[in-house]
């Protein structure tokens, strides 16, 4: 799984400056850690986004300051930093904090005979790339999602929220799939499903948040609902007992009505 930091797209000198621009507006978190990973210092960023005031002691392994749903990532991350080789490579993650996304990288350090004194987290906060505000523009409220970040061999894809069909949970990762094929995402489904729109994106079943405007059919068999998709043509996605009712009452159907 390697990402860089630069979700740039090959080719056009015009997409090379405007995410030369955007990169220029990110501020940059910096924490760094000792060689048992525990905090040492960050930069001022860092200090303001992470939950620092609320943790104890300052000197707490890193993944202490990340939400739980998010520490098994960010300790891979700390983990593949640990790597003997002398040029690793570069390793990516997205995760999610209450309202906002960060991109993190961490990287070790070495003295001048090569032994780890300790490593560096560096992280961008792309909220304002990948989502908008909601309409009331309160800042409590969730921010939506406007582009989905995956990851595609060395580079962060932004998937346009329209084109997504739907989303699949695998454990702590989701597939997000569009006409173009499956991505992968780092972010959880419930990230996931906490960031798009209630009007078109369902969470139908566990595994599963479908794209209701993606949907062509509703089919049932034997007590066994499904939904199948438009695209890609005839996916069928299960629909869970205790969601059909939430499903009909989103698409403005009478369940009743439907199954006499």
């Amino acid at each position: 799984m390697k990402a860089c930091p630069h979700a740039a797209a090959e080719g056009s000198n015009s997409a090379f400056g405007s995410w030369l621009y955007l990169l220029e507006r990110f501020d940059v978190g910096l924490v760094y850690l000792d060689a048992d990973l525990r905090v040492v210092g960050m930069n001022d960023f860092a200090r303001s986004t992470l939950p620092v005031e609320r943790m104890e002691p300052f000197g707490e392994i890193v993944t202490s300051f990340h939400p739980e749903q998010s520490r098994s990532k960010v300790q891979f991350l700390l983990d593949q930093a640990k790597c003997p080789v002398s040029n690793p490579p570069p390793m990516t993650m997205i995760i999610n904090i209450p309202e906002r996304v960060l991109l993190i990288k961490v990287g070790k350090i070495t003295d001048l005979v090569g032994e780890i004194k300790g490593y560096n987290l560096v992280f961008y906060d792309i909220t304002e790339v990948v989502s908008v505000g909601t309409q009331n523009n309160q800042p409590e409220a969730k921010r939506r999602l406007l582009k989905i970040p995956t990851v595609r061999q060395n580079r962060i894809v932004l998937l346009d929220v329209d084109s997504v069909s739907h989303i699949r949970s695998e454990g702590h990762y989701t597939w997000v799939q569009t006409p173009e094929g499956s991505h992968f995402c780092n972010l959880t489904i419930g990230d996931l499903e906490n960031r798009l729109s209630p009007d078109t994106f369902l969470r139908v079943h566990r595994s599963y948040i479908v794209n209701l405007h993606k949907t062509g059919q509703i089919l049932r068999d034997d007590g066994r609902v499904t939904l199948q998709m438009v695209d890609p043509a005839e996916m069928q996605i299960p629909v869970a007992r205790s969601s059909v009712a939430k499903l009909m009452q989103t698409l403005g159907l009478s369940e009743t009505a439907v199954w006499r």
